[in-house]
């Protein structure tokens, strides 16, 4: 089960930003790093962002980019996700956090083609510490 992702090509073109505005809000912290996936496409790597995350928040830095500066939003953004849960995955490649609130749903394969979906036990944990 994958998410829907939205191009940055698709972004800067829907919300009518720049590439420099775009990466300044990224180096503010306003764009968590995570959402920046890479993935090869015909005319090289491209970069994807989650939909639904990504729309939500340049629509939330848009309508409030005139009244706080980018430096405040910065500080809410940072206060909110250290008082999130989430779901950390080490392996030997490295580590990953995921918010919980960010969570659609959690899948363990089974290595026969199955599938169990542990979301539920996974996600009460998490909202139960919040």
């Amino acid at each position: 089960m994958d998410e829907e992702l939205i191009s940055k090509k698709d972004l800067l073109i829907r919300y009518a930003i720049s590439y420099g505005a775009l990466y300044r809000w990224k180096r503010k912290g306003l764009i968590p790093e995570d959402w920046f996936i890479k993935k090869a496409a015909p005319t090289g790597q491209e970069t994807f962002f989650p939909k639904e995350l990504i729309c939500k928040r340049v629509e939330l830095i848009l309508n409030q980019k005139d009244d706080r500066s980018l430096d405040d939003l910065s500080r809410q953004f940072r206060k909110e996700e250290n008082v999130r849960s989430a779901l950390v995955i080490k392996t030997v490649f490295g580590e990953k956090k995921i918010y919980c609130s960010d969570i659609y749903s959690v899948l363990l394969e089974k290595g026969d083609g199955t599938y169990s979906d542990i979301t539920e036990s996974i996600l009460h944990n998490g909202k139960s510490e919040t």
